[in-house]
């Protein structure tokens, strides 16, 4: 049988061998080869995809930065080991990044369909952090931190948090018909040009920023002239929630409380676009909703306390100065809605301690403290708003076609209302209050308010010898304006901090962003 089986299956195979090869004989008419086509609807760039007639256009960049005095890419040494200002304190951060866009876009009797996608691939080293914890027995508990553990030993790229070494992160993903936007993208709140008016450093307080994106469903209105009006609900959890802080849960400004969402913000936007420049106003509503005032259902839970925000942005363009200079500059305001003004990337300019040395005698150092969640409060009370207000701008000027300088700035204000002030600071801001409770009762406090402004400003000149190719160097100087006066004495202010008596002043501090930059 052995012998049979073999002989069946080596005449089949001789078969199929013989008819492949008089297959392969016979003329066989050659496919059409279809070639990429140059798309001109859109602009430059788009191709139709073979086959199709959607078109499609592929850009990014490649960027490196370097940032000097500073622990983080997106901001100054505000808190932690920067705002620590001693050998926790990096004299550099490194960043390499690679950002990838697809945009496609097809013709229907709707309109036009858009979808468009932005990545990046980032690589980030030399950030020292304290082993993904918060430091314990530190100034954090009485912030409202917590944890406990011993200093890092090891910096962020050995092994710690914090989105050193590689990363991959999704800036946009949205869908564009008949006049919806649905995805991750800018929110309509943002100034046309987001936390940018000038510079290319990220945390620029006063106003609303996104630059990364967020999910939002909006319908916008063209109504001519460049004339336009956007209605949009956007998530706010990712990067509008500045805390809803139950000053029961210990600490000088307690913990956020924050329960599950429950609703999305509200979003309006107007914009003129014109040859002129640009004007938008824009306005937001901010639900803050809180959880229980203790560990479980029984304790209760304050009402939702709903915040607003509100914003004008103006950029003149073709000024007499030169052609191709700006002018742009931005106003908010808000209440119980501050990522409006102190934006997703200036988060760390809404929790503040930047510590340095000082005069006063039996003082160990300075500090200066800055917090501002959205709302405040205590069990068994209600939600109190934080208000603030704040504004940005940038002046560009062209040199010529391979220079230019920017100088711009940004402000903010920060203020508590009198119940607030009195939950943190006691009764005239002299007796009791978490604040003074924090820190063994505050008996050197000689002024207590929670209050503070935030300034900043800066310079950056850009260098574009060859199309796409720019180097620049941005300085950005930023000044705490905070109320409390008098001591404190705390144990282990930041990381490598003793327990001591430190003067509450103000502070400063100053970061240089070099960048070299490959768009494509």
């Amino acid at each position: 049988m052995k012998l049979v089986k073999s002989l069946i299956l080596g005449s089949a195979a001789a078969l199929v061998a013989v008819g492949g090869a008089q297959a392969a004989d016979l003329p066989v008419k050659a496919k059409a080869v279809e070639y990429v086509k140059v798309c001109s609807l859109y602009g430059p760039g788009f191709y139709y995809i073979p086959g199709t007639d959607t078109c499609i256009k592929l850009g990014g960049y490649l960027r490196m930065d370097m940032v000097v005095n500073a622990n983080s890419v997106a901001g100054p040494n505000y808190n932690g080991p920067g705002g620590a200002n001693n050998r926790f304190t990096n004299g550099y951060t490194w960043r390499s990044r690679e950002d990838l866009n697809i945009d496609t876009r097809t013709a229907t009797e709707y309109g036009v369909v858009r979808t468009y996608f932005d990545a990046v691939f980032t690589w980030t080293t030399d950030n020292y952090a304290v082993n993904g914890a918060a430091p314990g027995s530190t100034i954090y508990s009485a912030l409202g931190g917590g944890g406990t553990v011993a200093p890092a030993s090891a910096p962020n790229n050995a092994g710690a948090g914090n989105g050193s070494y590689g990363t991959v992160g999704v800036y946009f993903a949205f869908i564009q018909f008949a006049g919806f936007t649905m995805g991750k993208a800018i929110s309509q709140f943002s100034a046309p040009w987001t936390n940018y008016p000038g510079n290319n450093f990220d945390g620029l307080v006063g106003g609303g920023g996104t630059v990364t994106g967020v999910n939002q469903f909006t319908y916008t209105a063209q109504f001519g002239n460049g004339v336009s009006l956007a209605l949009s609900a956007q998530d706010q959890t990712q990067y509008f929630q500045a805390g809803v802080n139950n000053l029961s849960a210990g600490g000088a400004y307690g913990a956020s409380d924050y329960a599950g969402t429950i609703s999305p913000d509200f979003v309006a936007a107007l914009k003129i676009d014109q040859a002129w420049g640009v004007f938008q106003a824009s306005v937001a509503a901010h639900d803050n909703h809180a959880a229980y005032y203790g560990s479980t259902e029984l304790t209760g839970h304050p009402d939702d306390k709903w915040g607003w925000a509100g914003q004008l942005a103006l950029s003149i363009k073709n000024i007499p100065t030169g052609p191709g200079d700006t002018i742009n500059v931005q106003g908010v305001y808000t209440d119980g809605a501050t990522r409006y003004n102190i934006q997703d990337l200036a988060s760390q300019a809404g929790a503040i301690a930047i510590y340095s040395g000082s005069s006063l005698p039996g003082a160990y150092g300075s500090v200066g403290f800055g917090t501002a969640p959205d709302t405040v409060f205590v069990a068994g009370g209600q939600q109190q708003t934080v208000k603030t207000w704040g504004m940005r701008g940038a002046y560009t000027h062209n040199w010529d076609p391979y220079w230019n300088t920017s100088i711009y700035g940004a402000y903010a204000g920060i203020m508590y209302n009198d119940t607030a002030k009195t939950l943190i600071c006691g009764v005239g801001g002299a007796v009791g209050g978490t604040f003074r409770a924090a820190f063994a009762g505050g008996a050197g406090v000689t002024n207590c308010n929670p209050d503070y402004n935030i300034g900043q400003i800066g310079i950056i000149t850009r260098w574009t010898p060859v199309k796409n190719l720019t180097f620049s160097a941005d300085v950005t100087y930023t000044m705490l304006d905070q109320k409390y006066a008098g001591t404190i004495t705390t144990s282990a202010g930041a990381i490598g901090k003793p327990s001591a008596t430190y003067q509450l002043k103000d502070q400063d501090t100053v970061m240089l962003l070099l960048r070299a930059q490959r768009n494509w």
